[in-house]
């Protein structure tokens, strides 16, 4: 048992991912809640109901001076959310996207830089032993790769509503383009240094400078390419919604799920990996495989809350052992780069140098 105090954090957007950050550090003996933020009353997980919400972020942040701010806001908020905390003495965890720009990502972090203050972002995939295993695998195998990723979204009733109330800021390629960029990057190694992206607006219920379904290319320096694919809405198909692929000379490494048993909405099936498949490409005299391909199960992998406690664990050990966050907030900015570059193609149809 540690004798140390529980830092008190402020929980700004109560959200999907702000509801279960709030229960993870609200189970978290290292953490202690000093408030909630968000702009309306929202029902809280089995536990909280005791927890008043309060409306303005500055405010609580001002009046309580909490150890830690979690900002799970909309992302058009999350630079100034952020600036404001760090400069205010907090240590900051940040939802992704960093920031909308790379102008505002890199004003974050030199925000944190400048205050001496832990800035984690919410790439929860890094915190995944299922990833994390597949990411192992395919560095195993070495380059240069070939990525094939996507993450469709059927989705209606409030998902679509708040589909919809996401793409008021960002796209489908950049709100959640930036886990797999990072995956791609972790795994290469290389810098990307083009990328062109295409994309539709689908639905008049989205702004016309908008669009629900997009798809990026990505080539790095070592020669690998890649490509991400995100749609969201009541129209995207449930065929190969969930792709997780990564070839290279000496065989691939594959996420495979059960697509007649999961729904494409279900905010479980975004980290679920239910079996990683490894296929080598060795062939013997006769021609045929020498391997039979390897399926590592991943039946007792964590659960949406699972991984979320284990992020804010995370930020707990980051803060009290003063991990070195350097790479952490470089890589963040480097995903991010890339998935705003896609953006400014399919608005531009001229491909990006990085």
């Amino acid at each position: 048992m540690t004798t140390e105090k529980p830092l008190r954090v402020v929980v700004a957007g109560l959200g999907n991912m702000g509801r279960s950050h709030a229960l993870a550090y609200h189970n978290n003996p290292g953490f202690e809640i000093a408030a909630l933020v968000n702009r309306s009353d929202v029902a809280l997980p089995e536990g909280m109901e005791g927890y008043g919400i309060q409306r303005s972020f500055e405010g609580a942040i001002r009046e309580l001076k909490p150890d830690v701010a979690s900002i799970n806001t909309y992302s058009d908020s999350h630079a100034d959310y952020a600036v404001m905390a760090l400069e205010a003495g907090c240590h900051v965890f940040l939802e992704k996207p960093l920031a909308t720009t790379v102008a505002d990502a890199e004003r974050v972090v030199a925000a944190a830089k400048a205050n001496g203050r832990k800035l984690v972002i919410g790439y929860i995939l890094r915190h995944h032993p299922s990833w994390m295993r597949l990411i192992g695998e395919a560095r195993a195998l070495g380059g240069p790769y070939v990525f094939r990723m996507n993450l469709n979204q059927q989705s209606s009733a409030h998902k679509w509503d708040t589909h919809k109330q996401l793409m008021k800021t960002t796209s489908p390629i950049v709100d959640c383009g930036v886990h797999y960029l990072d995956v791609m990057c972790q795994i290469t190694d290389a810098d990307p240094v083009e990328v062109r992206g295409m994309g539709l607006r689908m639905t008049d219920e989205i702004d016309p400078a908008m669009y629900n379904y997009g798809h990026l290319q990505v080539l790095f320096a070592d020669g690998s390419v890649g490509w991400y694919e995100a749609g969201w809405g009541p129209m995207m198909s449930e065929t190969a919604f969930f792709v997780k692929d990564v070839i290279s000379p000496k065989g691939s490494v594959s996420i495979v799920v059960n697509e007649a048993t999961t729904k494409s909405d279900d905010v479980d099936s975004h980290t679920k990996t239910s079996m990683i498949r490894v296929h080598r490409a060795d062939l013997g005299a006769d021609g045929n495989f020498v391997h039979a391909d390897e399926d590592l199960s991943m039946k007792d992998e964590p659960g949406h809350q699972g991984l979320c406690d284990r992020e804010q664990a995370f930020v707990l050990k980051a803060i009290r052992e003063d991990i070195d966050l350097t790479r952490h907030m470089a890589d963040a900015v480097k995903s991010l780069r890339v998935c705003l570059a896609a953006d400014e193609s399919v608005r531009t149809g001229l491909a990006v140098k990085l």
